[in-house]
């Protein structure tokens, strides 16, 4: 677990900076690559639109959605996936918030797959689900080393869970959803999910128990899935998948907080669940809102190699988590200054963050 320590920030012996690669985003939320070695970079903007950013500069508008979406709080454009075979089939797919407040996960088209830009005409819905309140609309969007499309969906919002969303597999609120889109139109349940032979829960619903999954990301030299979900009032927390889980995991939400009780405020029953890896408590001055990154791969800075590597929205401080099993601790790497609510992979697995209000895309280097 992360301690509640106060802060020190201190050189390394292999320090890392943050080297600017491109500007002018208006509210960054995704930085990924299409898998298609084409050198791209796309940099989702909550207003709606995705930028295409190659050889350090933005090269064009990729897509835009302004029509049909509205950056509002927690809402807007959310994410986006592309899916492993785009270099051949061109397909996509994005989660937002239409202008009603409720979550689509949409299929496009890029034609040809190398198109400079892909017409939101080709939108194909493939799930829609209305939103009891404006925030904890979750927002990552991505494809597994399985093949499949996992969703993360938060609780609902308001404060508190007032629906008890999380403890219930009757709703995709509080959850990651997994969803095979080769299989069938608009989508297939994978049979190996977790609750299809459960006819008290969706069958869609890979791992529950969680308030506002601010980013998830899979490992790509292992698989497993690292899961950072923003806390209440008191405690932030990631939480690791090993790539052999057959599912079906319960984070505590709301019956814990991070590592602590929280429904009820002491005694809880913790049987079943599975804890958190890392946690920090807003106490602790490190933060009080956790955005999920990844583990790094990439070569240019072997320092961070097999670490995962995260932030905080509020703070601005960048963290390293290091360790193996279930054994992790995390100390402070960077303070970068801005709002962070997006970290990213190039395709040779470098890794990228955005300045949400500033606007900005940076690159990890040593």
């Amino acid at each position: 677990m992360l301690a509640s320590a106060c802060l020190a920030w201190t050189a390394s012996a292999h320090a890392q900076r943050l080297e600017r690669v491109a500007d002018g985003f208006v509210q960054p939320l995704t930085i990924t690559h299409a898998v298609d070695d084409s050198g791209r970079l796309f940099v989702v903007e909550q207003r709606g639109t995705v930028q295409t950013v190659r050889d350090g500069a933005v090269t064009g508008t990729f897509l835009d959605i302004q029509d049909r979406t509205r950056a509002q709080g927690e809402r807007g454009l959310l994410g986006v996936a592309f899916h492993p075979s785009f270099a051949d089939n061109g397909r996509l797919f994005v989660h937002y918030t239409d202008l009603r407040g409720a979550t689509v996960l949409a299929e496009l088209r890029a034609d040809p797959p190398d198109a400079a830009s892909v017409d939101a005409a080709t939108e194909r819905v493939i799930l829609t689900m209305e939103q009891p309140y404006g925030n904890h609309n979750g927002g990552q969007v991505a494809f597994g080393p399985d093949g499949n499309l996992y969703l993360g969906l938060g609780d609902g919002g308001s404060g508190g869970d007032p629906l008890n969303a999380g403890q219930d597999l009757g709703t995709w609120l509080g959850t990651i959803v997994r969803l095979d889109v080769d299989g069938a139109e608009p989508y297939a349940v994978p049979a190996d999910n977790p609750f299809v032979d459960d006819p008290a829960a969706l069958d869609e619903i890979w791992a529950y128990g969680l308030r506002n999954p601010w980013r998830f990301s899979f490992d790509r030299a292992t698989g497993d899935l690292w899961i950072a979900d923003v806390g209440q009032n008191a405690v932030e927390e990631v939480n690791r998948q090993r790539a052999d889980s057959p599912g079906g995991e319960n984070y505590g939400w709301r019956i814990m907080e991070g590592d602590a009780c929280f429904d009820p405020p002491s005694g809880c029953d913790m049987s079943g669940l599975t804890m958190p890896v890392v946690t920090y408590t807003h106490a602790s001055g490190w933060g009080r809102s956790i955005t999920g990154g990844y583990v790094y791969r990439g070569d240019d800075v072997p320092a961070l190699a097999g670490a995962y590597v995260f932030g905080d929205y509020v703070s601005g401080r960048i963290f390293v988590a290091e360790g193996s099993g279930d054994e992790w601790s995390a100390r402070p790497l960077l303070e970068s200054g801005f709002r962070i609510a997006a970290f990213g992979e190039d395709q040779a697995g470098e890794l990228y963050v955005a300045d949400y209000s500033g606007g900005v895309l940076y690159r990890f280097a040593e």
